[in-house]
């Protein structure tokens, strides 16, 4: 119903603005079955962190890592249950974490510094992590995602250094780990996910 309903607006942009191309038109529809599809999602996410008493955390852990998410990709579960299982334990779990420990500022610092270095080499070697049904082939753009994710990674480690409030400070360093992890080979293997760019790359030798 979802997928009808999206390829219904996709047909509809399309004929409103004929220079949008067939990879642009697969791009928009893949975005409007996330805006429509993942909506549900969200709505059981939020209830499901109210009933684990972290709403509020839980909102902020997925606002804060979202700009990171954006840019460097990551994995993503194939079916609906497996995505709201995978969506809770990521920004619920950032939020029962960030709650939960408490750190001095010295081991911070320390913590940070080595999430970074993990962080940096991770986006290095593969990110922006994309997936079969939305590969970025286009070198440039894949060069300008990776930028912007050492950038936004580096960002936000720093303001976790910056904030006083624990809690807050900590979703901020855990949504970095989280999401680094997530555009990681061992992640794309054990969610049975693949980089979509290396499949087009095979297909081309």
């Amino acid at each position: 119903m979802v997928e009808a309903i999206c390829n219904k607006i996709t047909l509809k942009i399309r004929k409103e603005m004929p220079e949008i191309d067939d990879e642009r038109a697969e791009v928009i529809n893949y975005g409007l079955q996330l805006i429509i599809g993942e909506s549900p999602k969200f709505l059981i996410l939020f209830f499901i962190a109210y009933i684990f008493q972290v709403p509020i955390l839980s909102v902020l852990a997925l606002l804060i890592t979202m700009p990171y998410r954006l840019v460097s990709g990551g994995v993503h579960l194939k079916t609906h249950i497996g995505c709201i299982l995978a969506t809770s334990i990521f920004y619920i779990g950032n939020a029962f974490l960030s709650k939960t420990i408490v750190l001095t500022q010295n081991v911070k610092i320390i913590i940070t510094l080595v999430i970074w270095i993990f962080s940096l080499l991770m986006i290095k070697l593969y990110a922006p992590a994309d997936t079969e049904a939305v590969p970025i082939l286009r070198k440039k753009e894949r060069k300008i995602k990776q930028n912007l994710s050492y950038v936004i990674m580096t960002i936000t480690l720093a303001i976790s250094l910056l904030i006083k409030d624990t809690i807050i400070a900590n979703l901020f360093l855990f949504g970095v780990l989280l999401q680094t992890i997530a555009i990681t080979r061992f992640m794309y293997k054990i969610t049975n996910n693949k980089y979509g760019h290396e499949i087009y790359e095979q297909q081309e030798n």
